[in-house]
């Protein structure tokens, strides 16, 4: 998970060179390709043999992998690496709050609300399209995260990644071509579109896959707290991109809380379990 991260934040920072040239839809259409191509290849998704409930979330995850790329990388060209990415991460940390009723996570929640209001604060140059668009990234990563793990449930290998990425990677042909023909890509421009479709799409997309069938939910969101993190510090020695002390703070708070929230979920505690008169002990679980 921290190879992955460190490569689809890399991945990211590469991209946002070829933002000038063809745009953050040129770059996603063509991160989308390299990564359908490439997972193709790796999951060879058997998709006549598929089923109406294997079909559904695969579709789902194509639609939600395509709009989080598009608002984050979109988000990303307005308002910078570090802040879209942590603004993003709200998505998992949702997740992982998600149904909690304990103090600790309500503080949790409380901290990070309150770390966000502080990187949200009213100043004349506050892009909030950009963060609009930050956040229905976020939006869109807490659904990747809970369909990957179903498209995991319901078919083997990395056949539904591979599926998935098909799809999505369909649904950027004409609008893709579009946006290629009418702002012709450098050579620069093509390689580092073409690079972020190998660090960010296709080793995210299959590690995450791979990790959410070893590890529960709780340590995949504790792991996945190194996103913000690494956004900002690439951001800044790659991109030139500065935050404030308060802003880093911030950052640091967000990932603090998350890290909290899934950490204190990892182990809950089981009922005892009750032995009946003359008869073995019995428990839950399988």
């Amino acid at each position: 998970m921290l190879v992955s991260s460190l490569s689809n934040q890399s991945g990211a920072a590469i991209a946002s060179v070829a933002f000038p040239t063809i745009g953050p839809v040129g770059v996603v259409a063509v991160r989308q390709w390299v990564a359908a191509v490439l997972l193709l290849a790796v999951g060879r998704p058997r998709l006549r043999s598929f089923t109406a409930a294997q079909w559904r979330p695969v579709l789902g995850l194509a639609v939600v992998f395509a709009a989080m790329n598009l608002s984050l990388y979109s988000a990303i060209d307005r308002i910078g690496l570090g802040l879209a990415v942590t603004l993003e991460f709200l998505g998992p940390l949702t997740v992982a709050l998600a149904g909690s009723r304990r103090r600790l996570h309500l503080g949790c929640a409380v901290a990070a609300a309150a770390a966000v209001a502080v990187l949200l604060r009213p100043e004349p140059s506050t892009d909030y399209f950009g963060i609009g668009l930050a956040l229905l990234a976020a939006v869109c990563w807490g659904c990747y995260i809970l369909l990957n793990r179903t498209v995991g449930e319901r078919l083997p290998g990395a056949q539904g990644s591979a599926a998935a990425a098909l799809v999505s990677g369909a649904l950027y042909l004409p609008i893709g071509i579009a946006v290629l023909l009418r702002h012709r890509p450098t050579p620069t421009a093509a390689a580092c579109a073409l690079a972020a479709g190998v660090l960010s799409s296709a080793v995210p997309f299959l590690s995450d896959l791979l990790a959410l069938r070893r590890v529960p939910a709780h340590f995949f969101g504790v792991f996945m707290s190194v996103n913000p993190v690494f956004a900002a510090l690439i951001g800044l020695v790659a991109l030139g991109q500065q935050l404030p002390a308060v802003s880093w703070l911030a950052v640091l708070v967000i990932v603090a809380a998350n890290t909290v929230a899934v950490g204190t979920a990892a182990h809950p505690r089981r009922p005892a379990k009750v032995r009946k008169p003359g008869g073995p002990a019995r428990g839950g679980g399988r």
